[in-house]
């Protein structure tokens, strides 16, 4: 629920207690991600693209356990609008699992890059549009928070890397914590490599 300063203007909600609040802080994080990634090179922009990928795979595998299934079922014409958004969300995916696949000083990498961006940002506004709006018009903050808390939740079990094909809260229930353990470990023995090399991250 939002707060009231002393001029009397109404803050910002909280974002660990309303879940639109909470998306939107994390869609503002991606495009700093975004950024950093751009304007950095060598092992930063490796590191920065690192948290770029976990962050877009826990953020979407918690919006596709956690919000569209509730805007698929409570919000009108919430199952096409649901549709579009799953859609969206493989094909991004299956960009960023080719970008996975290449090094970060590739010259093909930036190009390769500034197009998921542009893709995941249409997807961004398309979200905040058509379930963000929707999901706020419902003007009920015990289930805005209980939402957010939800979304917490899925994101603590939730795969690192993407996983094109697994866009239903049924695959990710039943395929996500296996492919999070996966990753998980996948990103260990990385961190650990990269330590030994004298890197981090």
């Amino acid at each position: 629920m939002s707060q009231t300063t002393p001029a009397g203007i109404p803050d910002a909600p909280d974002a660990e207690k309303d879940v639109v609040a909470l998306l939107m802080q994390q869609h503002g994080e991606i495009r700093n991600l975004f950024d950093e990634v751009e304007r950095s090179e060598g092992d930063a922009r490796r590191d920065a693209f690192h948290r770029l990928v976990r962050m877009l795979a826990v953020h979407e595998t918690a919006e596709e356990e956690i919000v569209h299934p509730f805007v698929k079922r409570s919000v009108p014409g919430g199952e096409g609008v649901v549709a579009e958004r799953l859609e969206e969300e493989r094909e991004a995916k299956e960009q960023l699992v080719r970008l996975e696949d290449m090094d970060t000083g590739d010259p093909g990498f930036l190009p390769a890059l500034l197009a998921l961006r542009m893709d995941v940002m249409r997807h961004a506004r398309a979200e905040e549009r058509y379930e963000f709006a929707r999901l706020r018009r419902l003007n009920d903050p015990a289930k805005l928070a209980s939402m957010a808390r939800a979304l917490r939740m899925a994101e603590a079990t939730a795969p690192t890397h993407p996983h094109p094909g697994v866009e239903s809260a049924a695959g990710n229930m039943a395929l996500g914590p296996l492919a999070a353990i996966v990753d998980r470990t996948r990103d260990t023995l990385r961190d650990a490599l990269a330590k030994d090399d004298g890197r981090t991250g």
